[in-house]
């Protein structure tokens, strides 16, 4: 034991204590993987292809609605409706925050509800 001398016991010789320790040789984890988080602002109808771009390229996306809701609803829920297909598509997960925000996730993240 490392701590006999504490307690009294007799001190160990040199190459006796060099058998309790083992060397182990240190193995890096690997590449590590950054997250991306986009923001992307949906002015038209064709701001939805760039979120679905990102969508596949694994990053999240947080998306501001208001301008296109403002603008036109109509236009707006057909994104909203293309973006619920993408995201159903690569098993990701959407969710709407506050009125005016959106945030899609890939299949490897979600959102805590």
């Amino acid at each position: 034991m490392p701590l006999d001398w504490l307690f009294g016991k007799q001190e160990q010789t040199l190459e006796e204590s060099k058998d309790e320790y083992v060397e182990l040789d240190a193995v890096p984890a690997g590449p590590s993987q950054s997250v991306k988080i986009r923001v992307v602002t949906l002015n038209e109808f064709g701001d939805v292809e760039t979120v679905q771009n990102y969508l596949r390229d694994d990053d999240i996306v947080w998306v501001k609605i208001k301008p296109l809701k403002d603008k036109d609803m109509t236009d707006l829920k057909r994104a909203i409706d293309r973006l619920k297909k993408t995201v159903s598509a690569i098993n990701g997960d959407v969710a709407g925050i506050d009125d005016d925000w959106l945030i899609a996730c890939p299949s490897y993240a979600s959102v805590h509800r």
